[in-house]
């Protein structure tokens, strides 16, 4: 292992080179969205997690002041955790499937959602009590990451913009980056999720060391505010594992399930933007997660019966309308054709 975290290090353009080639390589895969889709994910699934480690060993490498903690910490962060885990999300859910038939997939669903409810609950309290930042996969630290760039010579290592590291690997970006990760777009950070990580950790290293606040600690230096800010983020991380379980009592045609993941979202984000408007210090990347979390409702348009009933109607029309007109008719059929299949998904829509 430490052979390989020497390799990763010695070539950090290659590493990015290869993953690049690699995540377009996989949509080249036979029946990607048929009957036998497990061979395809299987590969983006590895190849998701491989990206995802090096881009941990990369962010944890030893540079600047940060060398000597950063080599004595052994630990594997939450953050980490969350995109693993997410990144074998929809092999679990074709797997399941595939054995079990399509009602049952429901409970192998159900215990993935509730392993990423654990995990958020704990990264929660890990940063004593911040906003989840990508459903915490970013670090959140208080700092603005935007500053931090600036700080490191004003460029952005290695090149890679954060939305195209996110879009990459990430189940809603593989499945579809023009509309599952349409929050990532409002976005203007830049730097691969693992970098932006460290660069959380760099300032945390620079500054002196305070004490996370206990959950007693943060209501009583809160109050009510605080209380409804960790409601607010409590309704965010609970929100998929409650439209799961209800799909799985329901059914994915029934409105309850849709109604209620709604419900549930639009309260949270309302308790989050009063906890804005009345605090003092909300970080800009603060302000950029809940409006990413606000644009993510566009993926409510590709969850049935919504899709079904409307969505379905306006994809047909408009591949009708173009159906006659030279290369756009056949990209518009292409287009169809990518959001019917990723629809079929539940880990391509979640948004989670």
């Amino acid at each position: 292992m430490e052979a390989y975290k020497r390799w990763v290090l010695r070539n950090r353009d290659y590493v990015h080179s290869l993953e690049s080639l690699a995540n377009g390589l996989t949509w080249l895969l036979p029946d990607r969205f048929s009957n036998s889709e497990v061979g395809p994910e299987a590969v983006t699934s590895i190849l998701g997690i491989f990206t995802s480690v090096n881009e941990h060993i990369l962010s944890i490498s030893p540079t600047g002041p940060r060398t000597g903690h950063m080599a004595a910490s052994s630990s594997v962060p939450y953050s980490l955790c969350i995109t693993l885990l997410k990144d074998m999300e929809t092999l679990v859910e074709v797997v399941a499937q595939q054995l079990y038939g399509e009602d049952m997939k429901w409970n192998l669903i159900s215990i993935t959602e509730a392993a990423k409810v654990l995990l958020r609950s704990a990264a929660l309290r890990g940063s004593g009590y911040k906003m989840l930042l990508h459903g915490g996969e970013n670090v959140n630290d208080g700092t603005d990451t935007n500053d931090l760039n600036t700080n490191r010579n004003g460029s952005h290592p290695h090149g890679v913009s954060d939305a195209v590291r996110n879009n990459q690997w990430t189940l809603e970006g593989r499945a579809l980056s023009a509309l599952s990760k349409f929050g990532e777009n409002a976005r203007s950070i830049s730097g691969p999720t693992w970098l932006r990580t460290a660069q959380h950790q760099q300032g945390i290293f620079d500054s002196p060391i305070s004490s996370k606040p206990s959950l007693s600690s943060f209501l009583s230096n809160y109050g009510i505010r605080g209380g409804l800010f960790l409601t607010a983020e409590m309704m965010h991380i609970l929100r998929p594992l409650i439209y799961v379980l209800l799909i799985r009592r329901y059914g994915s045609r029934s409105w309850f399930p849709w109604l209620a993941s709604l419900s549930v979202d639009l309260v949270g984000n309302g308790l989050n933007s009063y906890h804005m408007f009345m605090s003092q210090n909300t970080s800009k990347n603060e302000k950029t997660e809940l409006k990413r979390r606000k644009l993510l409702w566009a993926l409510y348009l590709m969850r049935d019966p919504f899709f079904t009933k409307y969505t379905r109607q306006r994809l047909d029309g408009a591949q009708k309308l173009f159906e006659p007109v030279p290369v756009v008719g056949f990209l518009t059929e292409k287009l169809v054709e990518l959001l019917v299949g990723a629809q079929t998904r539940y880990t391509y829509m979640s948004g989670s």
